[in-house]
């Protein structure tokens, strides 16, 4: 009678806790999902960054903001996981959650096939770059992570639903995991401090990128009065009398609230100088599409010459009829 009583509210006690179990199983699937992405995108910066390839100016190459968005979800998402992922065991052990029981082995399955589905995902991009003429080194690497990321992954959980002393909490398997696992994702967070470029650096290069989008904008417009004129403008003040988009802020550093400074070479050549905080050199964060090759400068106050270019007759847009241009 007492062990009849006993298995019932044990069954009813299983039954009230499922929204819980379903909870700790569900942020938890999201949780590793970030925290093994994150890990695996890491070290792929990594090797984007220390193995070059020749061919692949545009893709394949290291990214400072897929860096930054990996770090932000490890210190995130990984103590989640491993708070979700001890509170599970911890019921297993103290009988809340059955070993047996259908909340588990349905969300334990789950999170194996969503994290296969992401894992897929991943090999398939892997295998991609691989084809479109990524070295063959980096494949072999990146290759390698996934497949070692996605098999801590499938056999922890695979090992975890089908072992017959779930109920005794942590043996020695899951000690190995946990250890082994935590110790994966702490050597990949500090590596890629080593690595990424520091909050003031980015800070400092944002500053310099919208001194740059200035002298982008002068540039065109220089182009244009070259183009309808046969000659340079004599100061930029020039510009804002032809040009009635341009404002006299348009002429300024919009960091130090100065003028820009403006310097005719040649016939057609000139220089726009202002402070700059860092070097572009060597900075693969450059937009190269737009700045690549046209204003790389060093730190310091930094004179960029630059060489107009005549437009095609008909080709300049008046900004009166074309709104985009307006500031």
């Amino acid at each position: 009678m007492l062990v009849s009583l006993g298995t019932t509210c044990k069954n009813m006690n299983s039954k009230t806790n499922s929204a819980k179990f379903a909870f700790y199983y569900l942020l938890g699937l999201v949780a590793l999902i970030f925290t093994a992405q994150s890990t695996g995108m890491i070290i792929f910066q990594i090797i984007n960054k220390y193995i070059r390839d020749v061919i692949n100016e545009y893709s394949a190459i290291y990214s400072d903001d897929a860096m930054k968005f990996a770090i932000s979800a490890i210190v995130i998402a990984a103590p989640i996981y491993y708070v979700m992922k001890s509170l599970i065991m911890k019921n297993l052990k103290s009988g809340e959650l059955e070993k047996d029981s259908q909340i588990r082995k349905w969300l334990s399955y789950l999170v194996i096939l969503v994290s296969s589905v992401v894992m897929i995902g991943w090999l398939i991009g892997t295998i991609n770059g691989f084809l479109n003429g990524e070295l063959s080194l980096k494949f072999f690497l990146k290759a390698l992570v996934a497949i070692v990321i996605a098999a801590i992954v499938f056999s922890f959980y695979f090992y975890d639903i089908r072992r017959k002393n779930a109920e005794l909490g942590v043996d020695k398997i899951i000690k190995f995991y946990f250890y082994g696992s935590l110790l994966l994702i702490v050597v990949s967070f500090f590596a890629s401090l080593f690595v990424v470029e520091s909050p003031m650096e980015t800070r400092k290069r944002k500053m310099d990128e919208r001194v740059v989008n200035v002298f982008s904008n002068l540039n065109s417009a220089v182009n244009r009065f070259f183009s309808e004129k046969q000659k340079l403008p004599e100061s930029l003040d020039d510009l804002t009398k032809e040009y009635s988009y341009l404002q006299e802020r348009d002429l300024q550093d919009p960091i130090e609230n100065k003028k820009i400074e403006y310097k005719i070479i040649g016939d057609d050549k000139y220089a726009l100088c202002a402070l700059f905080r860092t070097s572009n050199k060597d900075n693969e964060n450059t937009d190269p599409f737009l700045y690549k090759g046209i204003w790389i400068h060093d730190a310091g106050y930094q004179c960029i010459e630059q060489k107009v270019t005549i437009l095609p007759k008909g080709s300049f847009a008046d900004p009166i009829n074309d709104p985009s241009l307006m500031k």
